[in-house]
């Protein structure tokens, strides 16, 4: 039996499928009190496959065991909060931001024992709204605790917050992929969403970028948002693609309550046309294979050789680069795939650092306090602040893992998912597979299981059929 380790209440299946939806990696929403560490230890099993003690203490690497490969950094501030935005954000003031600086930095020497990353991404929030002083203070703290050199590096930017200095000053120390929230290249359609940024800042970010030496950038695109037309979508696809990055990702506009959008929609001031959706999603697809990237994911594309033909990448770097999270699986990725993200889907370990942030580590899965205020507290007091964390029975871990696997075009090689769960895909839910195959979502070619096109417009949906109850 593994023992849950929060809570009065798990999250719900509702609760589960959201957090499949979710970019990124998996996310904790509930927001329950964590019970004293006493009356977790008292209520833990004996053979509990993380001692409770990691929540908030620094973790030791289990013998036999290799140090956690992946590292996120969640930045919450956000000069303004777009009109779509669920996730934690706050208004940056400096004393704020610098207490949140020297927080982080505590963080990472209390993980720093237990991770050698090979992935990292720093991800908002806007995480480069931080000056160039807080931005060293971290780099330094990084250099100083051995956690510099990743393969892969990813910060994202606002085109609005983006300038050489604070380029060549994250390029200096080892970023090496930028992921840039265009989100539309329509004047009119940046205002609806909320955005600070013009079309034009998005070329000179781009251009300044370049100039500073970063040749693995990602263009972030959104789409269905209200009152974008299919030529709207048609000329904003030219304009990112003709900017030559080696990542496209883009998303479809979510709802979600507590935003401006929702409570526009619900008080009917536009209606949510699906099959105008449908068609920009087709459209997406078409027009970035046409451009030379390859989908590897329901809304992640890349290339395989570098934007605008200015070369590719070695074959020793390739491999290098699909031995990061992935181990010994094949899985066919394109050059400039967001390794860190395909940790996720696969279901490998991952520190989350910051206010907000999720992380699953052996076994364990545990949120942080969006609350930046609390989450500083808790670090200044020497340990992490954890809000909430579980422990997933085994076969409610399997079918989340082969709901996040399907997100990606590859799907699940049948002897890969045993591998990473100890269950057979095919022996544990025949019943799913099944009616997904025949109702055209779903494919078994050869030794694997993967979504159709059709399949992957509607993924959350299939998903959610592999999900099970977590009980012993």
């Amino acid at each position: 039996m593994v023992a849950s380790l929060i809570s009065p209440d798990n999250l719900d299946r509702n609760e589960r499928i959201h957090l499949i939806s979710r970019v990124g990696g998996p996310t904790l929403r509930r927001p329950v009190v964590l019970p004293s560490f006493a009356a977790l230890n008292a209520a833990a099993s004996t053979d509990s496959a993380v001692p409770v003690r990691w929540l908030t203490t620094a973790p030791v690497t289990p013998a036999g065991a290799s140090p956690v490969r992946s590292l996120y950094v969640h930045v919450p501030f956000c000069a303004h909060k777009c009109e779509y935005c669920a996730f934690y954000s706050a208004p940056p003031s400096g004393d704020v931001v610098n207490r949140y600086v020297a927080a982080v930095v505590r963080e990472l020497e209390l993980v720093a024992p237990d991770c050698r990353p090979e992935t990292v991404f720093f991800g908002g929030g806007t995480p480069s709204l931080l000056t160039l002083k807080q931005w060293e203070t971290i780099l330094r703290a990084m250099e100083r605790l051995n956690l510099l050199g990743a393969a892969e590096w990813t910060v994202e930017c606002n085109p609005a917050t983006v300038s050489a200095d604070k380029a060549k000053l994250l390029r200096d120390f080892g970023v090496n992929r930028i992921s840039m929230g265009v989100q539309s290249l329509d004047e009119q359609l940046l205002e609806r969403l909320g955005r600070i940024h013009t079309r034009e800042q998005v070329f000179r970010s781009f251009d300044t970028l370049r100039a500073a030496g970063f040749d693995n950038v990602n263009v972030d695109l959104m789409f269905a948002i209200p009152g974008q037309t299919m030529a709207h979508w048609q000329r904003t696809l030219d304009e990112a693609l003709a900017l030559g990055s080696e990542h496209l990702s883009s998303y479809e506009v979510i709802y979600e309550e507590d935003t401006p959008l929702f409570a526009q929609l619900k008080a009917g001031e536009f209606d949510v046309d699906e099959d105008l959706a449908c068609d920009l999603y087709d459209a997406l697809i078409d027009r970035s294979a046409a451009a030379g990237f390859r989908q590897y994911e329901i809304a992640n594309f890349a290339r395989d050789r570098r934007g605008n033909d200015q070369g590719s990448m070695t074959h020793d770097q390739e491999s290098k680069a699909g031995e990061l999270v992935l181990g010994n699986s094949s899985l066919d990725l394109p050059t400039f795939a967001c390794r860190h993200n395909v940790g996720y889907w696969r279901g490998l370990d991952s520190y989350g650092l910051g206010p907000s942030a999720s992380e699953y580590v052996r076994g364990l899965r545990a949120k942080n306090w969006s609350n930046t205020t609390l989450y500083c507290e808790q670090l200044e007091k020497g340990r992490r602040a954890k809000e909430l964390a579980e422990a997933l029975a085994p076969e409610a871990r399997a079918g989340e893992l082969a709901a996040f696997g399907l997100r990606m075009n590859r799907g699940w090689g049948f002897s890969e998912f045993t591998e990473r769960t100890g269950f057979d895909l095919r022996s544990g839910w025949p019943a799913e597979m099944a009616e997904l195959i025949r109702c055209g979502w779903a494919a078994e070619t050869g030794d694997r299981f993967h979504l159709t096109r059709t399949g992957l417009r509607f993924a959350d949906a299939a998903a959610e059929r592999f999900l099970r109850p977590d009980s012993a």
